[in-house]
This record gives structure tokens, sequence and C-alpha cells, in this order.
């Protein structure tokens, strides 16, 4: 046997296939198309307007693994398909239909998050046992289409998913189980902090990181070997933060909002040092394995080069399976991809 061959994996919306750069398409061993949505318990997808794009990176790339990504923050329905046996069937025969049409290699459900409600849709206490029902159904549906079909699922990075689900026995069925590592704090804190730390670090006020996912879904019963972490190619941003100094740790007058994507950044961050314009500095938290930028008052959590070699560094170590990024369009300077990629062969 040679040394694993770690997958670099991409989610990239349905609009932007047809913009895909050559070199990210050599790079990518497997696409998430953002995404497919349920209606009626059906699996529905505009994809017609694709094809050609599909079929161009078929030519670029012929052994690329092209995945339908059903679901995605706020989708509603999986409760509701999962909870008979007709629904599950109806489901699965629908997504493999749509792999079959469009010549897919495959399904990533990313229901977010069975058990809970927080995105606002239906959430009942028996989706952890119709979630392994409704996988256990697609795996078999997705088997009938040939040899070499995949089927995945995006995982919310944290205790929480691992307790509304049963990993162990969940993974019989997926290829890969693919850590949403990163908004793991920002969206409901007022405090700046990392929101895809490798480590915690001491200043950091949530515990929330890299590690400790790949630990939790470990206990859990996933193996490293089936386990890809995530990795934001987009910002979190606190405004108004109290306190001066270099503003890690300090209160901000807003929650961790949805900052700017790595190629705004890239516009105005000299990556390696300090800010080439504005009053930002970047600082490196050697603890968390994470850069951030700070410019007195306003405080951006964010991914670079450096965050993202530890972090694949951290995927050796651990035998993990690769790297998974959300998402191609907040890198339009087409930076991290071949950086990843050459990263991931060393």
């Amino acid at each position: 046997m040679g040394k694993m061959m770690r997958k670099l994996i991409g989610y990239v919306g349905t609009r932007d296939l047809s913009a895909m750069r050559e070199q990210d398409v050599r790079s990518l061993d497997v696409i998430n198309i953002a995404f497919a949505g349920l209606q009626d318990g059906r699996v529905i997808w505009s994809g017609e307007g694709s094809r050609e794009a599909l079929r161009r990176i078929r030519r670029i790339h012929p052994g690329i693994k092209l995945m339908l990504s059903v679901g995605g923050w706020g989708a509603d329905g999986f409760s509701q398909a999962a909870a008979t046996q007709a629904g599950r069937e109806r489901l699965a025969a629908s997504a493999v239909e749509l792999i079959g049409e469009y010549g897919l290699d495959g399904v990533d459900i990313d229901w977010e998050y069975p058990g809970s409600s927080l995105a606002g849709i239906s959430a009942s206490r028996e989706d952890k046992r119709n979630f392994t029902l409704l996988l256990r159904q697609l795996r078999e549906a997705i088997d009938t289409g040939g040899p070499g079909r995949m089927l995945t699922i995006a995982a919310g990075g944290d205790t929480y998913f691992t307790l509304q689900t049963d990993m162990r026995e969940i993974c019989r069925y997926l290829d890969y189980v693919m850590l949403m590592t990163y908004d793991l704090q920002g969206g409901f804190q007022t405090v700046t902090g990392h929101h895809a730390a490798l480590y915690q670090g001491s200043r950091n006020l949530i515990d929330a990181c890299v590690d400790k996912a790949v630990r939790v879904f470990g206990e859990a019963g996933v193996p490293a070997e089936k386990m890809i972490i995530g990795v934001p190619f987009y910002s979190r941003q606190w405004d108004g933060v109290k306190g001066g100094g270099d503003g890690l740790g300090q209160e901000a007058a807003t929650v961790g909002h949805y900052g700017p994507d790595y190629g705004s950044l890239a516009d105005y961050v000299e990556l390696t040092d300090r800010a080439q314009q504005g009053a930002y500095r970047r600082y490196w938290d050697p603890e968390a394995g994470v850069p951030y930028l700070f410019d007195g008052g306003t405080f951006i959590s964010y991914e670079d080069q450096q965050s993202l070699a530890g972090k694949i560094a951290y995927i050796r170590e651990r035998g993990l399976a690769g790297i998974m990024f959300w998402e191609y369009r907040s890198d339009p300077t087409g930076t991290l991809i071949p950086f990843l990629r050459e990263q991931m062969d060393k």
C-alpha cells in the first residue's frame, strides 16, 4: 500500500459550476454541488442549466467525484420525510433518480440538524432513530445504481450533533463524515474569538475547535479514516469591540456575523504580516493555530495558508481522510485550493 490518498472536497454552488478554474477542478477529488432541496419529500435540484458545466468538469478531471448535496442551513423537510418508511423510500428514490439523470457519483446529506429546530425547520425526538433509517435506505438505493457510488453527510462540528445521532451505526452506511468545523463561535456570541480554531487556546471562551470535534466524533464511533474536517473560505466579524489591545476574547457590540470572504480579505491584507491599507493588523494565535485581524474596533476571524497548513499537518498526524471547504466562490483569487492540494500531496 502506498501512502493514504487524502481527499480534498469542495462545496460549489450550482451557479458557480460553470465558472470553475481548470486548476481548481484538477486539484479537487470531490465536488459537493450546493444545494438540492426537498419538496413534498422528494429531492429537487434545478440542474438543467449545469449539464455543460458538469461535462466540462469531467473532461478536465475524469476521475473527479460529483456529489449532489441535499439540504443546508434552513432547509426543511428532512424530519418529515425520514419519519416513515414510505417517506424514506420516496426521498431515496428521488435522490437516486437525480444522480442517474445527471451522471453524478452520489449524495451528500446536509441535514442541519437532526433533533434541532434551531434553523427554523421541523424537528422531532424521533429524528435520531429516523436519521439512521434514512441513511440506511439511501445506501441501499444508491448501491442498486452500481458500484462506486458514494453517500456522505455534513455534520455539525461539536457535541450537539453526536448527541442527536447514532454516529457509530450510521458510519456503516457512509463513505465520509464531513465535520463542519467552522462557525464554531460567532453567530450567537458577542465575545470575539476564533470561528474555526484548530485547538481551543487559553483565550478562547468557547471550547469548540477542530481537535475537540475530532475527539468527540471519534468517541461517538466515527473511524479516523472516514473523518473529513471542514475549513471556511469566509470570515466571521465582530463590530464595536471594547477594550482595545489585540481584540481577542473581548466583548463586542454585535455577534460574530458573516464577514468578508477570503477573496476580499486578500485584497486588503498582506497575509504574511499586516494590512497594506487601513488600520487592520494581522495577529496569529499560536495556541489556537489560526489568524485574525483587528483594527481597534472590528475583529475578523478567518483562515489563511498558515492555518490551513497546520490543519493538514493535524490531518496527517491523526490519520484523517481529508479536508473539505465552504465554499468555492469565497476565494476568487484561486489561491487556497491549489495550496491545499500541494500541501496534502507532500
